[in-house]
C-alpha cells in the first residue's frame, strides 16, 4: 500500500472515531490519536486489553484507529455510558463489554457519584481542585452499580499466553483496582494509568505511590500522555502513563 493510500485511511479513520461519539451527542476529548511513535498496543504485541473505566467507548476506538487488531473487553459502571458502549462495540466482534459493573478491590455493589461530563464520575468524592478547574465535572446525581475485582474475571478472558494490556481510568480509584488485581498482575505486559499530580478526589493516591507501587510489581515507565491541565493557571493536574513488564 501506498505513502498517500496510508495516510488517507489514518485521516479517515480518525473521522470516523469522532463521527460515531458526535451520533450519539458526545465530542471526543478525551483521549488523543497520537502524534508521534507506534501505540504501546502495536510496538509490545497486545492480544488482549482490558479497558476498566470505559465510558462510552473513547480509548478503544482510538486503539482501533491506531491500529490495535485484538481483542477488547470493556468495564464501564454508568448505565447511560455502558448503553452507548454496547451499542458503539456492537460491530466489533473482538470488543466484547461486560456486564455493568466497577472494577475495584471487592465484589458487592458501590454507589457512583455522576459527573455532568461523564467521564469525571467518580466512586470517590470530587475535590475542589477539579470541579473549579473544569465546571463541567460537577457531580449531578449518583448511580448504584454492581463491584467486582479483575482477578475475578481475569480468566474468564484471558487465554494460555496471550500478552495482555491493562488500562486504568477510574477517576482517583486506581489504587483499588491494582489492589483487586494482585493474582493477575504476573500475567500483565503493560498497564496505562491516569495518574494525578494533586489530589482531586478524596482519598486518592497520586502518581509517586504508582511509581512506587507498579516498580516494586516488575513494571518500568515506558512513556507518558499529557492530560488534564487547569486552564486558568497552566497547571497540570493528571497524565497518563504506561508502564511495561520487561
Amino acid at each position: 500500500m501506498s505513502s498517500a493510500r496510508k495516510l488517507n485511511l489514518s485521516a479517515l479513520s480518525k473521522k470516523l472515531v469522532k463521527d460515531s461519539f458526535r451520533y450519539f451527542g458526545f465530542e471526543l476529548t478525551r483521549y488523543r490519536i497520537r502524534d508521534k511513535g507506534p501505540s504501546p498496543l502495536l510496538h509490545h504485541k497486545i492480544d488482549l486489553l482490558f479497558d476498566v473505566g470505559a465510558n462510552i467507548g473513547q480509548y478503544a476506538l482510538l486503539s482501533r484507529a491506531e491500529g490495535y487488531a485484538g481483542r477488547i473487553i470493556s468495564f464501564e459502571p454508568l448505565f447511560t455510558a455502558h448503553s452507548v458502549l454496547k451499542e458503539t462495540a456492537k460491530s466489533d466482534s473482538l470488543w466484547i463489554i461486560h456486564e455493568k459493573c466497577a472494577i475495584g478491590d471487592q465484589n458487592g455493589e458501590i454507589e457512583i457519584n455522576i459527573a455532568e461530563n461523564s467521564y469525571s464520575s467518580s466512586i470517590l468524592p470530587m475535590l475542589r481542585a477539579h470541579s473549579d478547574a473544569a465546571p463541567q465535572s460537577a457531580y449531578v446525581g449518583k448511580d448504584v452499580a454492581k463491584i467486582i475485582t479483575l482477578d475475578s474475571i481475569f480468566y474468564d478472558y484471558r487465554r494460555a499466553k496471550e500478552r495482555v494490556f491493562l488500562k486504568i481510568d477510574t477517576q482517583g480509584f486506581e489504587r483499588a483496582v491494582l489492589e483487586g488485581a494482585k493474582n493477575s498482575l504476573g500475567n500483565i505486559q503493560a498497564i496505562q494509568l491516569e495518574l494525578s499530580l494533586v489530589a482531586l478526589y478524596e482519598g486518592q493516591e497520586l502518581y509517586d505511590y504508582f511509581f512506587s507501587y507498579l516498580k516494586k510489581a516488575g513494571f518500568e515507565i515506558w512513556s507518558f500522555v499529557p492530560g488534564f491541565t487547569d486552564l486558568r493557571t497552566g497547571q497540570s493536574l493528571q497524565f497518563d502513563a504506561v508502564f511495561v513488564r520487561f
